[in-house]
């Protein structure tokens, strides 16, 4: 426990009140309550219940950070109970699985310019998987965007730069 509650008991028991400290903390049915909260001591298995229970069940839903830090300490309480709530959600595997990372905008779109003269602006291609005809199973394929004029040659699929090179 910490020490400020090992004072406190220590001043309850024995001044036998119920109460003490400008009724922070209370001894309520064998519970010690802080400003009407469930004091949890330093045991490491309680608390991560605690957290099981208010963020783990399928009622719940596994809230983000403040939710769960508003439902944990609506009952509970103990010292650093936000810096604990708030690491238990961040490690928590599903809400990382589930949390969306926000992109900047992709900005507008823009056309290509159109081209003026032809084979200045080209798109090259494969298609692959094809039965083998005469030696060849994958056709290059080369387009003129001005023209639309395509140049369709036959190669292998086991091509390399130099034979890219060669060919075009």
């Amino acid at each position: 426990m910490d020490e400020e509650v090992i004072k406190v008991l220590k001043e309850m028991k024995g001044g036998k009140k119920k109460s003490i400290r400008g009724d922070k903390w209370i001894e309520e049915q064998g519970l010690i309550l802080f400003r009407g909260k469930v004091y949890v001591p330093r045991d490491e298995e309680l608390r991560k219940e605690i957290m099981c229970l208010h963020h783990n069940t399928s009622i719940s839903g596994h809230p983000e950070c403040w939710k769960m830090l508003e439902l944990v300490m609506r009952n509970y309480w103990w010292p650093g109970i936000s810096k604990y709530v708030l690491s238990y959600v961040d490690g928590c595997d599903a809400c990382q699985r589930g949390k969306l990372f926000p992109e900047m905008p992709a900005g507008k779109l823009m056309p290509n310019p159109i081209p003026n003269v032809p084979w200045m602006d080209i798109s090259v291609d494969f298609i692959t998987g094809l039965p083998e005809a005469q030696g060849y199973d994958t056709i290059l394929v080369i387009c003129d965007r001005f023209t639309k004029q395509v140049h369709i040659i036959p190669t292998m699929k086991e091509m390399n730069s130099l034979g890219l090179v060669h060919l075009y």
